[in-house]
């Protein structure tokens, strides 16, 4: 999620290539994962910073930059390492992004640290209304809270906010997935790790998010004793899901498209997120984590993975080619992408987590990588999203025979 105007500031601070594996490089998966496990947690409680009325926020990285509380990326933390939280963080956390809801129900992009809420990137400077993945991001974060936490009072507090918040998602009424209106200027921002590419029409990304938050906004309200309205988001949440399959899915690439009209580009990030939710059936994921493995060398660089396709790039994006988000390499679905590799070959699946923390220890777990070019050091969701998709990899082995 970073900003126009910070685009300067962060190529300043660019840290040189790791280009040999540490003297203590880890060998094993099990090595990785315990390595890994203490480097998102030292860095989470590195980053913290305490707000105006007292909460404390985690930004994005560890020192200056993103000067401000953002919601995907502290969501994305809680996936990956919630237990470097304490109760009282996780419930202040979740009770300030559920107040800071727009009087329309939208979630915000991040709130900065006297309070006030953003809800569209740039500070306020991207899109005409809010960007597009505030409220699915503003349930996993009750979610996540809850599933620690077991705070009943707090979700049966917040379940009536929650559930407008997702009324508020903008969406096709035909298919059911998240839309943003095609033209200029541009709508809304689409999910906030592409905030920079115009993506437009139906989009694929924030439709799955849109999914997954079904499904555990589905779990609150029966936590809360709603039990219809916990079966009517079930059921929303299966409806998107076989739209999801069905509009988006080339079956000749064997990857899903990012959206319908603008920026209709394979998404390497996406295919691998639908893989992980279980969106994509048995035959699209097996096609998915084809293509990962046979394709493995153009889109991964270090472990860390390209939004697109190797030699792709975005129909049209603010950020330039082999940057940020338009052909750099980021390790925050690097999780996803291991768990759907697996699927066909799980050599090459540990030795990506692998690869992925040696760079982490020479050089830093940074926002993205490209060639001899590390941005921003010390970034949580680089260093904690990656462990969900490598559990839920290590827990399927589990369960196979």
């Amino acid at each position: 999620m970073l900003r126009q105007c910070m685009i300067l500031l962060l190529t300043l601070v660019a840290v040189p290539q790791a280009t040999a594996d540490p003297p203590d490089a880890v060998t094993t998966l099990p090595e990785a994962v315990t390595w890994l496990e203490g480097e998102a947690h030292r860095i989470i409680r590195a980053s913290a910073r305490t707000m105006a009325d007292g909460t404390t926020a985690f930004p994005p990285q560890v020192g200056i930059g993103y000067e401000a509380f953002w919601l995907r990326d502290y969501a994305y933390t809680l996936e990956g390492s919630i237990d470097s939280y304490s109760d009282k963080e996780l419930t202040d956390a979740c009770r300030l992004f559920v107040r800071c809801l727009d009087a329309d129900g939208a979630g915000v992009d991040c709130i900065k640290f006297d309070g006030t809420p953003i809800y569209k990137p740039g500070f306020g400077s991207m899109g005409v209304h809010p960007v597009a993945d505030g409220s699915p991001f503003t349930v996993a974060v009750a979610w996540h809270t809850y599933r620690k936490t077991r705070d009943v009072q707090l979700v049966r507090g917040i379940a009536e906010p929650l559930a407008r918040t997702m009324n508020a998602v903008p969406r096709n009424p035909a298919t059911g997935l998240v839309h943003i209106v095609p033209g200029e200027p541009q709508e809304r921002c689409p999910y906030g790790f592409t905030d920079t590419i115009r993506k437009q029409g139906d989009v694929l990304f924030c439709s799955l998010l849109y999914v997954q938050a079904c499904r555990q906004l589905a779990d609150l309200l029966k936590v809360a004793g709603r039990d219809d309205d916990a079966r009517h988001w079930t059921a929303e949440g299966k409806r998107v899901a076989q739209s999801v399959c069905r509009v988006f899915w080339d079956r000749q690439v064997g990857l899903f498209r990012a959206a319908t009209v603008c920026c209709r580009e394979h998404d390497i990030w996406g295919s691998a997120f639908a893989v992980y939710l279980g969106v994509a059936d048995a035959a699209q994921s097996q096609a998915v984590a084809t293509y990962f493995r046979d394709r493995h060398t153009g889109i991964v660089q270090a472990g860390q993975v390209r939004h697109l396709p190797g030699g792709v790039y975005w129909e049209k994006a603010v950020s330039h080619r082999d940057t940020y988000q338009n052909g750099a390499y980021w390790a925050t679905p690097t999780g996803w992408f291991v768990y759907t590799l697996d699927r066909v070959d799980p050599e090459l699946a540990d030795r990506t987590v692998i690869e992925m923390v040696n760079d982490f220890k020479a050089g830093g777990a940074c926002e993205w990588v490209f060639g001899s070019t590390r941005q921003l050091p010390n970034y949580l969701a680089s260093a904690a999203l990656p462990l969900a998709g490598i559990r839920a990899m290590l827990e399927r082995r589990n369960r196979q025979p």
